[in-house]
């Protein structure tokens, strides 16, 4: 027979898990209003959604109230702490959700026409997708499905290069001149939202791992692409030094504009010196990767043109260019090159990069 403890613990803890569920399906039927209210230019339902965005915000307080309350009540041990500490920071998620549903509402008001057909399939297909990202994100915390949480955050990370194809299609609608530039900026505006909700989705299911199993969001592994002009010397000192020094923090690969038919002789001896094999290495076209540029977060561009020949990069994809000077001696560009790879690696994940 359980205690009146147990019980009061129990009863406690569902009052949080019954206001989460009743949040987020608020927060989920909000984004669908909204989105509605852009598409169909409904301004009364656009009105309605917006002032439906107060009761949730009396909603995540009151779920904040409550998440403190059991703490100072129960003292919870590692289990239920570790749910309401989730719960806290799902709070925040759930509320910047509702949030990015009142701006989408508000655009709504703001549209002079209806967006064209082709802006219309982008906006219902992003909806679509942040929605279901949301509603299996918060179905995996409220069941502590950590497999669906799993799937989910695979799922959205595929998703990133859906963005590029949305702003190519409103850049096409602003050069044809076809309706005010306001509109775009409010379509904008829209898409911009429903991105966010997606990211918040992968917050939400980062949380339900750690809830089910006690683990905290690993850091964040990037993709980073080296472009020179050959291929054959810096460009490739520059991937395999970041490979040996940081093998945890990414995956890195590099190639040229011009890739000649092998590795510089003089950077091979070198690498040498410094613990690096490049007699197995060969340059690398870049327009053999010109289709995947989207899966690299950085480009470090070791060309002072890096910028004008790459042309048009992913929306997602940010090209950094170092300006390396005279390469002809190997030594001299390996003092200059790797300060510069460790100061990125540092920022991108810390002084304990690895």
């Amino acid at each position: 027979m359980s205690s009146h403890y147990e019980e009061r613990l129990q009863k406690d803890l569902s009052w949080i898990q019954d206001l989460v569920t009743i949040v987020g399906a608020t927060i989920e039927e909000a984004i669908g209003n909204a989105v509605k209210a852009v598409l169909t230019l409904d301004r009364d339902l656009a009105g309605e959604t917006i002032i439906g965005d107060y009761l949730v915000n009396r909603q995540t307080r009151e779920l904040d109230r409550l998440c403190h309350a059991f703490v100072a009540r129960h003292l919870p041990s590692a289990g239920h702490l570790r749910y309401v500490s989730s719960v806290l920071r799902l709070n925040i998620a759930l509320e910047r959700i509702g949030d990015y549903a009142t701006t989408i509402s508000r655009t709504a008001a703001q549209l002079s026409t209806e967006a064209p057909p082709v802006v219309q399939r982008d906006i219902e297909m992003m909806c679509e997708h942040a929605r279901r990202m949301l509603h299996e994100g918060l179905r995996s915390f409220q069941t502590r499905d950590v497999a669906t949480a799993q799937a989910t955050l695979t799922s959205a990370s595929q998703f990133a290069h859906h963005f590029d194809k949305v702003f190519a299609d409103l850049v096409k609608e602003g050069d044809s001149r076809s309706r005010p530039v306001s509109d775009l900026f409010s379509l904008m505006a829209t898409f911009n939202r429903l991105e966010r909700v997606i990211h918040q989705a992968k917050n939400i299911c980062e949380e339900t791992i750690f809830v089910g199993t006690g683990k905290l969001k690993g850091e964040k592994v990037f993709q980073i692409l080296f472009v020179g002009d050959k291929n054959n010397g810096v460009s490739q000192l520059a991937e395999h030094f970041t490979r040996k020094a940081f093998p945890q923090s990414g995956t890195y690969r590099s190639a040229g504009f011009a890739p000649a038919d092998e590795i510089d002789p003089r950077y091979v001896d070198f690498a040498k010196q410094v613990g690096i094999d490049l007699s197995q290495s060969w340059p690398t076209p870049l327009s053999s990767l010109m289709e995947q540029l989207d899966g690299f977060q950085f480009i470090v561009g070791l060309h002072p043109e890096v910028r004008q020949r790459l042309g048009k990069v992913p929306f997602h994809t940010t090209v950094l260019s170092w300006d390396m000077g005279n390469t002809d001696d190997p030594e001299q560009t390996w003092r200059r090159l790797t300060p510069k790879i460790r100061g990125l690696m540092e920022k991108l994940r810390g002084e304990q990069a690895c």
